[in-house]
């Protein structure tokens, strides 16, 4: 016989439910669209965040930084001359697309800078001067 934790707060089918929203696209009003990955990291005076945008043109990609708040926006198109196929699988995702991502730290938005190369959108963000660490000598007296 195996015990089942009983849990009062929290359906058991939590992950499950969360797995199916993960694979399934977003919705936003009657369109459907999908949100990019991203990776983010830092180096000593930079938030590096990268996202695959391949095949998306980069002119209809949107990048702004408010309140530490990195949201990237833009739209990926179909060009289809044919419209009636009988597909097996349609599984490339196509629409508009947002992501909304809160910075580790303060930064510089006005000095920010963006990079399409093959596919990968790198954006460089530098720290604000307040939070680079600063290295203080000690003086010894004699």
């Amino acid at each position: 016989m195996s015990l089942i934790k009983w849990t009062p707060f929290f359906s058991e089918f939590d992950d499950m439910d969360k797995t199916f929203e993960s694979m399934l696209p977003t919705v936003r009003g009657n369109q459907f669209g999908f949100t990019p990955a991203v990776d983010m990291y830092e180096d000593k005076d930079n938030i590096v965040v990268e996202t695959q945008l391949a095949g998306i043109d980069p002119d209809k990609v949107d990048i702004s930084i408010e309140n530490n708040v990195l949201c990237i926006k833009g739209e990926s198109e179909k060009k289809s001359e044919v419209e009636d196929k009988n597909y097996y699988r349609q599984e490339i995702r196509r629409g508009s697309f947002y992501r909304s991502i809160p910075l580790p730290t303060k930064v510089d938005g006005d000095q920010a800078s963006a990079v399409n190369e093959g596919g990968i959108l790198k954006i460089n963000i530098p720290k604000a001067a307040e939070v680079k660490p600063k290295s203080i000598k000690i003086q010894t007296k004699k």
